[in-house]
């Protein structure tokens, strides 16, 4: 039996403002006591230095930091430059993803897929790093068809993955479902649950556009009915949130991993709201697939 893991994901912020109003809301939702916070890199590799910065910044505070590391833009000499760098300063957290490209940007480097960079840093660093990849309970948006996506998901895992962190979902029956099938396609890793707060219905309709998840009709209007009345849009979401981690919970999830978008207030309601830092003490029964 394993621990529960939780954990909270930031952005790099472009401008001193945004570096110093994050490190406020870190300094808040580090209370809380999340496993590791994971630094994103942006698309075509445009926050990588943002994202040194912070890991190193989040390393030096004494907690785990899991820096996003991705294809875009990469070559074999620049990643094992990075991997150095990070192993040097003690950091032993990653994030491999294939990553985004920018639509001004026409080529992701020298590795196409996450599978091959999971693959690399193996080869150059052993069992340094542990590693998390993506899953995507909704399948990827350039996935032709489920079943290719979960072959490209099983690559990733078997070329060394350790975990692997589902983009964010409402739908828990879309995730119980891809944690049967990963079992049945021989995945044994935990698969931790993404999860975005709802504070926003033009942010989160645009973010699902792009990334492929899917909002169920009945939250979309809901949301659509309160307009511009942001409290009931955010107690609503906070609800439903909350009310689909319980399921989560229930159901076996090993974790979860919050979208925080660089703001407190959300994730710390629903990580109370559950009793997440108590609860990261129990032991879990691991999901029969």
């Amino acid at each position: 039996m394993d621990k529960h893991n939780f954990s909270i994901e930031f952005f790099p912020p472009k401008t001193p403002e945004g570096v110093e109003k994050l490190r406020s809301v870190r300094a808040r939702l580090a209370q809380l006591q999340p496993k590791y916070f994971s630094i994103t890199f942006g698309a075509g590799g445009s926050t990588q230095q943002g994202t040194h910065d912070m890991a190193v910044e989040i390393h030096g505070e004494g907690h785990e930091a899991a820096p996003h590391i991705t294809c875009i833009d990469s070559s074999r000499a620049s990643i094992r430059e990075k991997l150095h760098t990070y192993k040097s300063l003690g950091i032993r957290h990653l994030v491999a993803l294939r990553g985004d490209l920018p639509s001004s940007y026409g080529v992701l480097g020298e590795f196409r897929y996450a599978n091959e960079l999971v693959e690399f840093i193996r080869d150059e660093t052993g069992d340094w790093f542990h590693i998390d990849v993506a899953a995507y309970p909704d399948m990827h948006p350039q996935a032709t068809c489920p079943r290719e996506d979960m072959e490209n998901f099983v690559r990733k895992v078997k070329s060394g993955a350790n975990t692997a962190i589902t983009q964010y979902f409402y739908n828990p029956d879309a995730y119980f479902r891809f944690v049967d099938e990963a079992g049945k396609a021989g995945v044994d890793i935990p698969i931790i649950a993404g999860i975005m707060p709802i504070t926003n219905f033009a942010q989160i309709s645009r973010f699902s556009d792009m990334c492929g998840a899917e909002i169920p009709r009945w939250i979309k209007v809901r949301l659509a009915s309160y307009g511009d009345d942001l409290e009931s849009i955010r107690a609503f979401g906070l609800d439903v949130v909350t009310s689909m981690c319980e399921r989560l919970l229930a159901g076996g999830a090993p974790g979860f991993h919050f979208y925080s978008l660089n703001m407190a207030a959300a994730t710390e309601t629903i990580w109370q709201r559950l009793g997440l830092t108590e609860y990261a003490k129990k032991p879990r029964q691991k999901r029969q697939a």
